[in-house]
């Protein structure tokens, strides 16, 4: 009876690996003696492991979409001291959590002195929306200019335009930090211009643009 035990044991490994059910895999001798001590229904017991694994998959999927968005630091709007940010950046951010921006397609730009939060606020838009189930990619200005060089001179230039347009939300850090030359700034507001109205995209930089609007944008938030 052992035998047979730690054959349909191993049977369940398997199958438990071929069909990548992972926690299946590592506990499923706790469920089985979970149900043989609270004496629960075939039917519940079939319920607790699909809702199991459902949770693993939601979890394993989360874990994927922060680790390719390629954020900086981990940071969430909650940890925020909102306190400190003016009245109207205040009133802004409660919208922008929302996320409602990207479900429309709009654009934020985060204008304000280092130091003032901007940077923390787009990284918290963009883990809130990892949460949600979007696809989210976070780059620095410099870095984004930098493989927009590299993709035109390897001829990739249209597969980077391409692959960059399938973000539902795309972070671009320090705009005005580090100059750049003519080129980059061509191929920087081609690549944009390409998401506008189609996707979203937020924009952090310490240049002031009086509060004036382009690219289709939604929310200017002064810090």
């Amino acid at each position: 009876m052992k035998n047979n035990k730690n054959k349909i044991y191993e049977e369940i490994e398997f199958y438990s690996k071929e069909l990548k059910l992972s926690k299946l895999k590592i506990h499923f001798k706790e469920y089985i003696k979970d149900a043989n001590n609270t004496e629960i229904s075939y039917e519940l017991f079939l319920y607790e492991i699909l809702k199991k694994e459902y949770e693993r998959l939601l979890d394993s999927r989360l874990k994927s979409r922060i680790r390719t968005a390629n954020f900086s630091q981990k940071k969430y709007i909650e940890d925020l001291e909102k306190e400190y940010l003016p009245e109207d950046a205040r009133k802004k951010l409660k919208v922008l959590s929302t996320l409602e921006f990207i479900q429309t397609n709009q654009n934020v730009i985060l204008s304000g002195n280092p130091g003032t939060g901007k940077t923390h606020i787009a990284i918290g838009l963009g883990m809130k929306a990892c949460m949600k189930g979007f696809k989210v990619l976070f780059t620095t200005i410099p870095l984004l200019i930098t493989q927009l060089k590299e993709s035109r001179s390897n001829k990739t230039l249209r597969a980077f335009q391409s692959k960059f347009g399938k973000y539902d939300l795309v972070i671009c850090d320090e705009l005005g930090y580090i100059s750049f030359d003519k080129e980059g700034a061509e191929l920087l507001f081609s690549l944009l211009s390409l998401r506008a109205s189609r996707k979203s995209t937020v924009i952090t930089t310490n240049l002031s643009f009086g509060g004036k609007k382009y690219l289709m944008i939604l929310y200017y938030l002064q810090l």
